[in-house]
């Protein structure tokens, strides 16, 4: 009997409630598109008070009522939404996408599993996610709004209910949501590592593995060992709020006139907790986009990855260093001075490892046959905002350049490069590529170069011109950019700014017509229409429930192009090497 005869089930069980990894990876990656849409347009709002401070917007304030009030967006809202966008696009879209999204489908694929360790466990990850994105949205819906306090959640705002509009029902909810997602990212990483050990078929060595395999296998070691950090701090903060502890509260708070009774906490505990995740985070997200980057790379140039090896200890050096500099983010919180150093030093330090693996992915181009693919053009940009974003890095992790950058444009151009641009490069890159192994379908290839250029046109423009805004001094989280008279020189730049990410937004709406047109209408795919060396391409498009008939064999690496003078210019995992001359005979 056939598998796919053994798998009928009824349309909830194999859609909706789950154990098949595909299955899975599909409703997360499905999951952080929706969750997208309300992330980017809250953004685009966040553009148009910042590029029109001071016009009235009579429509908007018909559209969204509780943000806007006679055609302005009220000051708290504004907060609102510039915590509620970054909340949302870290962990609700990337971390869904990336992670979530592409580990479950991939990984069983890449190392030649029938599923993950643990299906039902799989499920459950993924159905404890979606009461946490319901959380966030309804938080708008509640009195005072939602979050104001900033994606990163800091005390006392976020400990004291009064303190401002949005510390109320808004911030528990938040913090709700934020458990809900931990408690799924956790039950997910479990699962990885574990099927990344056990679950592999024979012949698949770890050094035998793809390098996306491999940056999802740190990234889930990375979140087990630092999501627990932010959970603490949570749950501190819940009780703050609703237990009447003070874990992150000091003595002399005055909120009303009156001051309140609490004493011996400190908000700096918060940061300290919250960065110890909150960093090692960059990595869990960014890395996966580079495992993606590699494979692309290698399949649409038809060459080897240069220096597989050395990449993966890379990583490893990455994901350990990641864990000891977190207090790059709290230079100018009275640190002392000699430990400020020492975080310096170590934040430099891991520009090493990515140089590494910056490196190599650049001599990977060496003399290759490259086909540009959407999925090639999204890699090939990717290296370049990798750059960028690692070169603005530098300044950042330095103490004595930090103190002037703290908390302005700066920042903000950093952190959308490595956190937005190279992970949202990754996200599409890895769309494109592995497209037609989800849906058994080809993506348009000329919308897709068209989503490229208005995509990379628009935030290339943005983020760096956000760099400039940061060293003419103007401040992150600022309603009305035009307040302060010493910005005037570069407040204009707000303007072209937002037109240049309004562009990248609409491009978006090309990538979701092209990516739904495509599930149900595009042109049905073979088996391996990129001729790709890696055994997910051994199994037909879509891949089927239980991926394989029989499990394969792996006999060499995942990169082998090129190498042997067959007219396909691969070698695949499965091909065993080809007895010598004399044994023929």
């Amino acid at each position: 009997m056939s598998a796919e005869a053994v798998h009928a089930e009824s349309f909830i069980r194999r859609y909706l409630f789950s154990t098949d990894h595909k299955t899975i990876g599909k409703q997360y990656l499905l999951t952080a598109f929706f969750m997208g849409l309300f992330a980017v347009g809250w953004s685009i709002l966040i553009r148009i008070q910042l590029a029109w401070p001071h016009a009235n917007l009579p429509l908007l304030s018909r559209l969204f009522p509780g943000l806007y009030q006679d055609g302005v967006l009220l000051p708290e809202r504004y907060l609102s939404l510039v915590t509620m966008h970054g909340t949302v696009m870290v962990f609700f879209v990337i971390s869904f996408a990336l992670v979530s999204g592409f580990g479950n489908f991939i990984i069983p694929l890449h190392i030649g599993a029938r599923d993950m360790a643990y299906p039902v466990l799989n499920m459950l990850s993924y159905w404890t996610a979606v009461p946490a994105c319901i959380l966030m949205i309804a938080s708008f819906f509640v009195p005072d709004g939602a979050a104001a306090a900033g994606w990163t959640a800091y005390p006392p705002l976020s400990a004291l209910p009064q303190a401002v509009p949005g510390s109320g029902w808004g911030q528990t909810l938040w913090l709700l949501g934020m458990a809900l997602f931990i408690a799924s990212f956790t039950m997910g990483s479990l699962n990885f590592v574990t099927t990344i050990l056990n679950l592999r078929t024979k012949g698949m060595s770890m050094f035998r593995m793809p390098l996306t395999v491999w940056t999802l296998f740190i990234s889930s070691v990375l979140g087990i060992l630092a999501f627990p950090a932010l959970t603490a701090a949570a749950i501190m903060l819940l009780l703050d709020r609703h237990g009447g502890t003070s874990f992150f509260l000091p003595s002399g708070l005055v909120v009303g006139g009156q001051v309140l009774e609490h004493s011996g906490g400190t908000p700096l505990l918060f940061q300290h907790l919250f960065w110890f995740l909150g960093h090692p985070e960059v990595y869990i997200l960014v890395l996966p986009a580079i495992g993606i980057a590699f494979d692309v790379v290698a399949v649409f140039g038809r060459r080897p990855v240069f220096g597989y090896r050395t990449s993966i200890w890379a990583l490893l050096v990455i994901g350990v260093l990641s864990m000891i500099v977190w207090g790059h983010h709290m230079f100018t919180s009275g640190m002392n001075p000699y430990l400020g150093e020492y975080f310096s030093v170590a934040t430099v330090a891991i520009t090493v490892p990515f140089a590494v693996l910056g490196m190599n992915l650049i001599a990977s181009l060496w003399r290759a046959e490259i086909r540009l693919h959407p999925a090639m053009l999204f890699a090939l940009a990717m290296i370049a905002a990798i750059g960028l974003g690692g070169l603005g890095g530098l300044w950042l992790g330095t103490a004595s350049s930090d103190m002037y950058l703290h908390d302005s444009y700066f920042v903000v151009g950093h952190f959308h490069f490595m956190i937005g641009v190279v992970t949202a490069f990754g996200i599409f890159a890895g769309t494109y590529y592995w497209f037609p192994k989800m849906f058994g379908r080809m993506i348009d290839q000329r919308l897709g170069k068209i989503h490229f250029w208005a995509t990379s046109v628009g935030v290339f423009f943005a983020f760096i011109a956000m760099h400039f805004l940061g060293l003419g001094g103007v401040l992150r989280r600022t309603y009305d950019p035009t307040a302060y008279e010493y910005t005037a020189s570069v407040t204009w730049l707000n303007l072209p700014i937002s037109i240049a990410l309004f562009l990248a937004a609409a491009a978006q709406v090309v990538f979701l017509v092209n990516f739904f047109w495509s599930m149900f209408r595009g042109q049905k795919a073979e088996a391996n229409p990129w001729e790709a060396a890696t055994l997910e391409w051994t199994t037909p498009s879509p891949a089927p429930h239980l991926n394989w008939r029989e499990l394969p064999s792996v006999f060499r690496g995942p990169y082998e192009y090129r190498t042997d003078g067959r007219a396909a210019g691969y070698r695949s995992q499965v091909v065993p090497d080809e007895p010598p001359a004399e044994v023929r005979a």
